[in-house]
């Protein structure tokens, strides 16, 4: 059976038991343990916290940048308006996500710092005293059945090395009755031998026997004192188990927003916002506005002789149409002078109401959102970019894609960059297979 040596105690340990001389340690270990798993857990939660931090800054970044480019874009009516609520729900959420950061690391963080400052205090020669109040619990309470055993061990070494000694003496006695060279002297020396082999594997059997019930002896008392610095031990990591069962609940209630009342208020608004959408109302608005239900003067005859009253009058009547709507006026001053069509347009008391940009028109062509694909294949919402000018690279070090659009190679491997680093450290490449996709920047290195 192989075994360990304590040198504390200068024992053989040969089990794996509790009750073996130095196997405690597993149990004083623990407390080393606890004090690394609270700043693991630290680390976890605070890890934790800067992805929420940063998913509530992406939020914020795209609700901004779409907001700005529905808000340039052409307004239609109440769709646009359902579009735009999205975006109101991006920056919404984002604010949760940073509510949820905060309680993570003011709330969580501190709790476990603070709790592990008071439970573990550290020495000046170094480790923690409750470290070495469980060592030295341990080593006393183990002593004095370790001198016993050591007692044991002693008088078994003795006892089985007479028993080999016995039976080696016997041997030698029986080979020299064959051996006629031997005289009588000789042949009593070796039966004298045997006779003396005999007593003391006698003597040293009585004494294993003696210490063995010596050590049975003090051993209940071993074993009492040995279950106490345990049950010390045990209580000190109860405590640390139930805190850490009571943290996580805490993370548990901050990570959870399902039972939020303002996270479900936000999609119930937002809902409310999409149902509002009526796309029947939006085109008859722009029936209304930008198609054949505007108002139009229509050519009429006009005759060449008018008086300057009258074409004041027409004038204001004019005026008064153009408040109204849509007008077109042609008149002729002169007979000399070709009828000049005018096109006016004006806001009508519905479409004031509306929150849409004046300056938009069907007409712009520098709007972004204006698409000249007759089929409408192309997204009107594509930021124009130029073609970026391809580049090998190597990789330096190993990168396994965590998503269906991103690439996978090992250090040294080679690919084409089609497109340079975004605001989020990614770029586009492509393997030498063909395959197309994200990787992060920093992973690679121009070849030069």
């Amino acid at each position: 059976m192989s075994g360990s040596y304590d040198d504390s105690v200068g024992v053989e340990v040969s089990s794996d038991s509790f009750w073996e001389v130095g196997n405690y340690k597993r149990t004083v270990k623990r407390i080393d343990d606890g004090h690394r798993l609270c700043s693991d857990l630290m680390n976890c939660i605070h890890e934790r916290a800067r992805i929420e931090k940063t998913y509530a800054q992406q939020l914020t970044e795209w609700a901004k940048r779409w907001k700005q480019l529905v808000e340039k874009g052409p307004q239609y009516g109440t769709v646009e308006k359902a579009w735009h609520a999205v975006m109101s729900e991006a920056e919404k959420v984002s604010e949760l996500h940073l509510d949820i950061k905060s309680a993570l690391m003011n709330e969580d963080f501190e709790k476990i710092k603070n709790w592990q400052k008071e439970a573990f205090h550290k020495q000046m020669i170094g480790g923690f005293k409750e470290t070495k109040e469980a060592e030295d619990g341990y080593r006393k309470a183990q002593k004095p059945w370790a001198k016993k055993l050591k007692e044991v061990e002693a008088a078994k070494k003795a006892y089985h090395a007479a028993c080999k000694e016995e039976k080696l003496a016997i041997s030698r006695e029986m080979n020299s009755k064959a051996d006629p060279a031997l005289n009588p002297e000789q042949l009593k020396k070796l039966q004298d031998k045997v006779e003396k082999s005999k007593q003391d594997v006698l003597k040293t059997k009585e004494k294993y026997e003696k210490s063995l019930k010596d050590l049975d002896y003090v051993t209940p008392q071993y074993m009492e004192n040995m279950e106490q610095v345990f049950e010390q031990c045990q209580q000190f990591e109860e405590k640390r188990l139930r805190f850490f069962r009571e943290v996580l609940l805490e993370v548990q209630k901050h990570l959870d927003l399902s039972n939020d009342v303002s996270y479900k208020n936000i999609y119930r608004e937002l809902e409310q916002n999409i149902k509002t959408a009526d796309a029947i109302e939006d085109l008859r608005w722009f029936r209304a506005n930008h198609g054949p239900g505007m108002s139009m003067n229509w050519p009429q005859f006009e005759d060449e002789e008018w008086s300057a009253d009258f074409n004041r009058t027409l004038s204001r009547r004019e005026k008064k149409k153009a408040s109204d709507g849509v007008t077109l006026t042609g008149v002729n001053q002169t007979g000399d002078q070709a009828s000049q069509h005018t096109k006016h347009s004006s806001v009508s008391s519905s479409e004031k109401n509306q929150s849409y940009p004046t300056e938009w028109s069907d007409e712009e062509s520098s709007n972004p959102f204006s698409s000249t694909d007759a089929n409408g294949d192309t997204n009107p919402f594509d930021e124009d970019a130029s073609p970026a000018v391809e580049v090998r690279v190597r990789a330096l070090y190993d990168y396994e894609g965590q998503e269906h659009d991103e690439l996978s190679f090992k250090a040294g491997d080679e690919l084409t960059k089609t497109e340079d680093e975004d605001e989020q450290g990614w770029c586009k490449g492509r393997l030498d297979n063909g395959q197309v996709g994200l990787y992060p920047a920093n992973y690679v290195e121009a070849i030069q």
